[in-house]
């Protein structure tokens, strides 16, 4: 009985051990998979990868091209006052990435010597790495999910996040504007959204009250109409 019950008692010992050892590698395998998104020349001098990077809503593994960095510093040196002033602010936000704890940047390395183009470049770099493409530029978003590669936008995620406005809500708008009916006003909210009033023509330079009652979707974001409020 007490051999049986020392067999027993190895052969889970054994099972327990081979278990573990297979357990190991999978566990190592999952922390591989972590995703990474490579940082072009447009998102930098936007900036607001910063912030997106300290509140988690970008993955924390960011690559940023060297020849990315050769734009920036190309443009940082050129004679465009604008332009310079931009690739300087680009330069900063690349240092405040390095040195945040919220964020691990990688200097890609690899030069993709057979396109010529930037944009190729990324889109390549984007396939070798299976990474994902950080972008405000809307042609080069195009042209990437074309080719495959998933985009992260910032544009398209604050358009998203813009409040919904609901038919029967009431918004004060300035009137900066005609519309394209001879009648109409146009406005903008505080997020952007534009704003059509109807009878609002002749009111440009005041603000009204007017009351929602239609939302239109189009390529550009969210579009209100509206009527004025007697």
């Amino acid at each position: 009985m007490m051999i049986d019950t020392f067999q027993t008692l190895l052969l889970a010992t054994i099972l327990a051990i081979v278990l573990l050892q297979t357990a190991k590698p999978r566990r190592k395998n999952l922390s591989n998979k972590s995703r990474i998104v490579i940082l072009d020349t447009c998102a930098l001098i936007d900036g607001r990868i910063v912030d997106l990077a300290k509140s988690g809503f970008v993955p924390d593994t960011l690559v940023i091209p060297e020849f990315i960095l050769r734009e920036l510093q190309f443009l940082a040196d050129g004679n465009d006052s604008h332009k310079r002033e931009r690739a300087r602010f680009g330069l900063d936000v690349v240092k405040e990435l390095q040195s945040s704890k919220y964020s691990s940047v990688m200097i890609g390395r690899d030069q993709i010597v057979y396109k010529q183009k930037v944009d190729d470049k990324l889109i390549e770099l984007s396939k070798k790495m299976k990474a994902e493409l950080y972008t405000t530029d809307y042609n080069l978003s195009k042209l990437a999910e074309i080719e495959g590669v998933r985009i992260l936008n910032v544009n398209e995620l604050a358009q998203q996040l813009r409040p919904i406005a609901l038919p029967g809500e009431r918004k004060k708008v300035k009137i900066v504007q005609k519309g394209s009916n001879p009648k109409q006003g146009v406005g903008y909210l505080e997020d952007g959204t534009m704003v059509v009033v109807d009878g609002a023509a002749k009111m440009i330079g005041k603000t009204i009250n007017c009351e929602v009652s239609r939302i239109h979707q189009t390529v550009a974001g969210k579009m209100i109409f509206a009527n004025i409020l007697k």
